[in-house]
């Protein structure tokens, strides 16, 4: 076999040999990590980041990479860590709807850590990252739908590949120690969905970015792994649930960009329950309802929208997949932002009192992402409102003015709204940056 014909090979001598990439990929880079930026910092200070900091912290702390809306400093692999932990924590992160998989957390957050500590351009981390994110999706591509099927939990078990093949372009490997990173990288790949209502999912998040690094360090190293890893009898996408889809996930490799199917999320939960939440606004601001009003409300949806979201809520987690809760907090304040999905929220009696008149129900002709949200008034009235295209979708993105405002709020719940515009005006021009040290400094917290 020649060594053209690996996988892994192929995807090396992409990451290390693309020198060109088109303006409208750079652009979705940056549009991904402004949000990126934004998620990680208004969460840098949740408990579930402070019990990491502690337990890592243990094991040295003064390192060279900055931790995301906190004054802590860890070294690379534990800030990546923490990093991506922070971003994925609050369901608010970007999603590629082929895949399900929040391609940024896992691989941002390793390339900012490296550049950090190596000082790297902005330029070098903006085409690391890009690069990354296309291999993360591509084998995405290759298992999908039946990796996640099989209850892995795609975006940490290839995320690890994509954060193997950022750290591997921002070093500057050649395509060889590229191709034994990725072949490292699925040593280590691993996440389970039945962790998904428990921090556990978000332990995988964070390890795909630290193992990366790993992954890639060792390549730097001279650690060899076999030709065929991803893709041979024995490999990671047989092992992990099937892999036959490669030939398709390889095809147009360079002319066609994943990236470009990127979607980022105007509501901090499960991306199927958009739509209910669209429908549930539609209807408030259309008919000036009052939960009061309102004696039932039915939702309608397909059989994935059933399946993540059809729950009793107990905790914030849960309300962030969680039919009834989207509907209840949406209907009650016409709104669904991140003090929407917060324990005290997912706790009120209020909200608790509409979520138990809210029953889903199965309509299996209506596509993925799709709602249909019908209320049953005290009055006798029903009314009722069907959204085929949530608002974040690729039928009805965010455009760059709102990732900006997103960004900025998320920033400001953070106490870093003085940071907020300096920040995202230098991450549209990321390209400019001839260090990033100085640009992380604008995303340190100074409190303790």
């Amino acid at each position: 076999m020649n060594e053209t014909d690996f996988v892994g090979a192929r995807l090396g001598a992409f990451v290390a040999g693309t020198d060109a990439l088109p303006p409208q990929v750079l652009h979705e880079g940056k549009r991904s990590l402004v949000n990126f930026f934004g998620c990680a910092i208004g969460s840098g200070r949740a408990a579930a980041c402070d019990t990491l900091v502690r337990v890592l912290g243990a094991f040295g702390a003064g390192g060279k990479s900055t931790l995301l809306g906190r004054p802590d400093r860890l070294d690379p692999p534990e800030a990546a860590f923490v990093n991506a932990v922070s971003a994925n924590l609050l369901d608010y992160d970007d999603t590629h709807l082929r895949t399900v998989i929040h391609p940024t957390a896992p691989v941002a957050a390793p390339v900012l850590a490296v550049a950090e500590a190596r000082g790297r351009t902005g330029r070098a981390v903006l085409e690391a990252f890009v690069l990354g994110a296309e291999i993360e999706c591509r084998v995405g591509n290759a298992v999908s739908p039946q990796h996640y099927a099989r209850g892995w939990h795609i975006t940490a078990t290839c995320g690890v590949f994509g954060a193997a093949a950022a750290v591997a372009r921002l070093l500057g490997l050649s395509p060889e120690p590229t191709w034994h990173a990725l072949g490292i990288a699925a040593s280590q790949s691993a996440g389970v969905v039945e962790n998904l209502a428990t921090a556990a999912k978000n332990v995988g998040v964070g390890s795909a970015a630290r193992n990366g690094i790993l992954a890639a360090l060792l390549a730097e190293a001279g650690y060899a792994a076999a030709p065929a890893a991803l893709e041979g009898q024995l490999g990671w996408a047989q092992a992990s649930g099937g892999g036959d889809g490669w030939g398709e996930a390889m095809a147009a490799l360079g002319t066609r960009w994943e990236l470009l199917d990127n979607t980022y999320k105007p509501y901090p939960c499960g991306i199927v329950m958009h739509a209910v939440i669209d429908a549930c606004l539609a209807l408030r601001q259309q008919h000036g309802i009052v939960a009061e009003q309102i004696a039932a409300v039915t939702v309608q949806g397909n059989a994935l929208l059933l399946a993540r979201g059809d729950r009793v809520v107990n905790n914030e987690r849960d309300a962030r997949v969680s039919i009834q809760h989207c509907a209840a907090v949406a209907l009650l304040y016409g709104r669904a932002g991140t003090r929407e999905f917060t324990q005290a929220a997912a706790l009120d009696r209020e909200v608790a009192q509409l979520r138990r008149k809210v029953t889903a129900v199965l309509a299996a002709e209506m596509p993925v992402g799709a709602a249909t949200v019908a209320l049953d008034l005290a009055d006798g009235r029903r009314l009722a409102h069907t959204v085929l295209a949530a608002r974040g979708s690729r039928e009805s993105p965010l455009t760059d003015r709102d990732l900006t405002e997103k960004a900025t709020a998320s920033m400001g719940d953070a106490g870093l709204a003085a940071n907020a515009a300096p920040l995202i005006e230098r991450l549209w021009a990321l390209e400019r940056e001839t260090d990033l040290r100085g640009l992380m400094r604008l995303t340190r917290s100074n409190t303790g």
